[in-house]
C-alpha cells in the first residue's frame, strides 16, 4: 500500500478500508508534531518515518501511533512502535511515555481524521 501524507484530512471510514486491506482492524500512522501532519499506509512505522524524513520532517518530532478506525474515541490511538525509542530524547520505551506529546498527537489526529 502506498503511504500518503495527511496534511487536510481522511475520514474514518477511509482508514477502516485500509485497514482491512492491511492489518484488519489497524492502520499504523506517524505523526510529525511541529508541522502538523501525518504518515499512514506503511507496513512499519520506520517507512512512514523515512517518507516524512525524506519531505523535511526532524526526527524528534516524528511519534509512531496505531489507529483502530472502528473503535470508541477514547481507545482508538495506540501510542506504540518501535521509533518512539529515544532514551537520548528521554523516552525509553516503545510507548509515547510524555502526556503532553500524546496530548498533541491526540489533538492532531482528531483534527486530520473526520467522520
Amino acid at each position: 500500500m502506498e503511504i500518503l501524507i495527511i496534511r487536510d484530512a481522511v475520514t474514518r471510514h477511509e482508514l477502516n478500508d485500509m485497514a482491512k486491506q492491511q492489518f484488519g482492524d489497524m492502520v499504523k500512522a506517524v505523526v510529525d508534531v511541529e508541522q502538523g501532519i501525518m504518515a499512514i499506509g506503511g507496513e512499519l512505522h520506520s517507512d512512514e518515518e523515512a517518507v516524512l524524513l525524506d519531505q523535511g520532517s526532524v526526527q524528534q518530532h516524528l511519534w509512531g501511533i496505531n489507529l483502530y478506525p472502528e473503535r470508541l474515541a477514547s481507545e482508538w490511538i495506540e501510542f506504540d512502535s518501535m521509533i518512539n525509542v529515544r532514551p537520548s530524547g528521554g523516552n525509553r520505551s516503545r510507548y509515547v511515555e510524555s502526556a503532553e506529546t500524546r496530548d498533541i498527537v491526540t489533538t492532531i489526529v482528531n483534527r486530520l481524521v473526520t467522520g
